[in-house]
C-alpha cells in the first residue's frame, strides 16, 4: 500500500471518540451489515465462552452476542473510549450480569489479552481503519484458542467508488480510503495461520438525493479522512463545488448512489499453537471441523 493511503489511528480515535454520541442515529449501513454477519451464526456449532468484539463501537454487536451465546463472556473493545462507555451502557439489559462481560479501550492492533484467551473473534467494519492485515491478523490468532473462529466484515475496494472518482476529479489529494482486495484479505489469513479461510461479497447501494447528504453521513459516524496523503487545512469551496458537480455524472432516476463493497469472511484458529518463527502451516483435525461446523 502507498504510503499515502497509511492510517494514522491517532486520528482514527479521535474521529470515533468525536462521532460517539451521533454514532447509532447515522450508522444505518453499519448495522445492516452487522445483522447479515450476525444471520451468518445460525450456521455455527461452536458454543464460545469468551468471545472478543474487536472494534465494538457502541456495542450493537456486542449485545445481539451476549443474547445469542447467553453463559458467554463478552469482551467489547474499541479504539475510542467514547465507544466503549457507550457499548457497556447498551448492556442495561443485561445489569444482573454486566460484571461477567467486558469493556476495554485498546488497539486491535495491539490487543491486551493472553494467548489462547478467547473462543471466537468478531470484528464488523473495522478491519479497514487497520494496517497492515497481517499485524490485526496475527492478534487474532494470538489470542483465539484452538478450534476458535473468527469472523468478520470489512469493505473492498469498490467501496465509495463514486465519490472517489469525484474527488479526483476535483483534486490531486486523497479523501477515500484504499481498501483490500477480497483476494489479499484471504491471503493475509493464510499467512496469519489461520485455517479453511472462507470469504464472499456483495454490494450494498445508498442512493442520496445530493451528495452533501453523504459527506454528512461519513461525519456522523466518525468516517473521516484520515489518510497520510490527505490535503492539510480546510477544502476550499471551489473543490467541493468541483466534486459535486462530477458527482452528477453518477446520477440515476434522481439519486446519486454510493456503493458499498462488503467483505465477509471467517476462518479458523487451528488445533495447534504456531510456533514463531515456524513456516506458515496449520494441523486442523477432520473431526474438529465436523464438531466446530
Amino acid at each position: 500500500m502507498n504510503d499515502e493511503y497509511r492510517v494514522l489511528r491517532r486520528e482514527v480515535r479521535r474521529s470515533f471518540e468525536q462521532a460517539a454520541a451521533a454514532y447509532d442515529a447515522a450508522a444505518v449501513l453499519q448495522r445492516t451489515v452487522a445483522d447479515r454477519l450476525l444471520e451468518r451464526f445460525d450456521l455455527v456449532r461452536l458454543q464460545p465462552r469468551r468471545i472478543l468484539d474487536a472494534g465494538a463501537g457502541t456495542g450493537y454487536v456486542s449485545a445481539a452476542l451476549a443474547r445469542r451465546y447467553p453463559k458467554a463472556q463478552i469482551v467489547a473493545l474499541d479504539l475510542a473510549h467514547a465507544m466503549v462507555r457507550r457499548a457497556r451502557a447498551r448492556f442495561g439489559f443485561l445489569a444482573r450480569r454486566l460484571r461477567h462481560h467486558g469493556f476495554v479501550c485498546a488497539d486491535v492492533e495491539r490487543l491486551p489479552l493472553a494467548d489462547a484467551s478467547v473462543d471466537m473473534v468478531v470484528s464488523n467494519l473495522t478491519l479497514q481503519w487497520c494496517n497492515p492485515l497481517d499485524q490485526v491478523f496475527a492478534e487474532f490468532r494470538r489470542v483465539l484458542a484452538p478450534g476458535g473462529l473468527l469472523m468478520f466484515t470489512t469493505f473492498g475496494p469498490d467501496t465509495l467508488k463514486e465519490l472517489r472518482a469525484s474527488w479526483s476529479a476535483a483534486d490531486g489529494a486523497v479523501h477515500v480510503n484504499a481498501f483490500q482486495d477480497m483476494h489479499d484479505v484471504g491471503d493475509a489469513l493464510l499467512r496469519a495461520q489461520f485455517a479453511e479461510p472462507v470469504m464472499d461479497r456483495e454490494d450494498i447501494i445508498v442512493t442520496y438525493a445530493e451528495a452533501d447528504g453523504l459527506l454528512r453521513d461519513l461525519k456522523a459516524i466518525g468516517a473521516h479522512n484520515v489518510n497520510a496523503g490527505r490535503a492539510r487545512g480546510l477544502t476550499g469551496r471551489r473543490r467541493l463545488a468541483a466534486m459535486r458537480a462530477a458527482y452528477e455524472q453518477f446520477r440515476r432516476d434522481g439519486r446519486l448512489p454510493a456503493t458499498y463493497e462488503v467483505l465477509y469472511g471467517h476462518a479458523w484458529a487451528g488445533t495447534t499453537r504456531p510456533a514463531r518463527g515456524a513456516p506458515q502451516e496449520v494441523h486442523v483435525s477432520l473431526d474438529s471441523l465436523r464438531r466446530n461446523r
